[in-house]
């Protein structure tokens, strides 16, 4: 399939040449915490095939985004590629303020933990410091703040944590964004909490889904 470009001395063309093609940022934001097999990048965009998948991979290997280890078989990004990382933060807080937006959705783990680091209010979170575990299947993600304000997700195969919300990809973003009590949403069993309730309900008061 021929690629078309932009024949433009422009940057925003020039980037847009490199990772404008549609899945290529939603590819770059899945491998962001951590590199992946091919199928878990899949898990993450459950609505792209495998050829399409393939040909993204592909392209942005060959543009020094993404790197292949054959050994493993997973794909990572490379420096370049963790540079995108303000690129998708700006477009998570564009798209906030913009209508449209259906949180009903899938929303794969690793978008949540991108957009809390840009949903987060950072005056209120400044001088807190809170090691926050998030499990969602066989992903496990801890996210720190160390008093700057900053959150700092990662993704990790085993954690410490002050507590540990459990579930879904939309469940979690429901504690993280939604209205009702923790309590009240483990309860209902569309979350699990493990560790300390009070201050996992500090920690997802910190975050709202606005502008």
């Amino acid at each position: 399939m021929t690629r078309i470009r932009y024949d433009e001395g422009c940057l925003v063309a020039h980037a847009l040449n490199v990772v404008g093609d549609r899945w290529a940022l939603l590819v770059v934001r899945e491998l962001m915490l951590t590199a992946k097999r091919f199928q878990a990048i899949r898990t993450g965009l459950p609505g792209i095939t495998p050829g399409v998948l393939t040909q993204r991979l592909g392209q942005l290997v060959h543009a020094g985004v993404v790197q292949h280890d054959a050994n493993l078989g997973a794909y990572g990004l490379t420096e370049s590629g963790r540079g995108l990382l303000p690129v998708l933060q700006a477009m998570c807080r564009w798209g906030a303020s913009h209508p449209g937006h259906d949180p009903r959705r899938f929303i794969s783990p690793t978008a949540l933990m991108i957009s809390m680091t840009v949903m987060i209010d950072t005056a209120a979170a400044r001088g807190r410091t809170v090691a926050a575990g998030f499990r969602c299947g066989h992903e496990a993600f801890l996210l720190r703040l160390n008093g700057d304000g900053i959150l700092r997700p990662e993704a990790v195969s085993d954690m410490t944590a002050d507590f540990v919300l459990r579930g879904d990809g939309n469940n979690l973003a429901i504690a993280v964004y939604g209205p009702m009590p923790l309590r009240d949403l483990a309860e209902g069993w569309v979350v699990e909490i493990d560790g300390d309730t009070c201050a996992a309900q500090q920690f997802v008061d910190l975050f709202r889904l606005s502008s």
